[in-house]
């Protein structure tokens, strides 16, 4: 392999990791093109050689891999995880989703939960995962438990046990 076909392909793979790492941003494909030194049209032709598929038809995919993934383990609707994982129109999803496991959102929600597995997870704790916990506030909750009583930094979850009575 030359040294151009292993720069290449390095230049690919990155924007393929950014298609993974950003699958719910709506990037478009030559803001993708121009990160690895392709024009639109050369980059979706060498990104089919590389990997067997467009660079949109892959989003695509591993944005219906991630909704699986949601109908499987999160207490979510269907709405709510197709504009998670980046669809804007839920047509547009049911269409894609129906196209590659060969059956409905709710259809594939129902076959996973008739197989079993795990219980989904609350879907307010997958909304709160997908946008993150606020940050935290510094301040009285650091250095004290809130009950007005010194922290010790080595348990910082638990209030100072109080001695037992003199006498016992």
């Amino acid at each position: 392999m030359k040294p151009a076909d292993v720069s290449s392909l390095r230049m690919l793979r990155r924007a393929r990791d950014r298609n993974d790492r950003d699958y719910a941003e709506p990037i478009a494909i030559p803001a993708l093109a121009a990160g690895a030194g392709y024009s639109r049209e050369h980059f979706i032709r060498a990104f089919r050689a590389a990997y067997g598929e467009t660079p949109g038809r892959y989003r695509t995919r591993r944005r219906v891999e991630r909704a699986c993934e949601l109908l499987r383990s999160a207490n979510l609707t269907v709405t709510e995880i197709c504009y998670l994982v980046g669809f804007t129109s839920l047509g547009t999803f049911s269409a894609r989703f129906a196209d590659l496991p060969g059956m409905s959102p709710t259809a594939y929600r129902r076959e996973a939960a008739r197989r079993g597995g795990p219980a989904p997870i609350p879907g307010c704790f997958a909304l709160m995962w997908r946008s993150g916990l606020p940050a935290p506030r510094v301040g009285l909750g650091e250095q004290y438990g809130g009950l007005g009583e010194k922290v010790q930094p080595g348990n910082a979850s638990l209030p100072e046990k109080p001695p037992p009575p003199a006498g016992s």
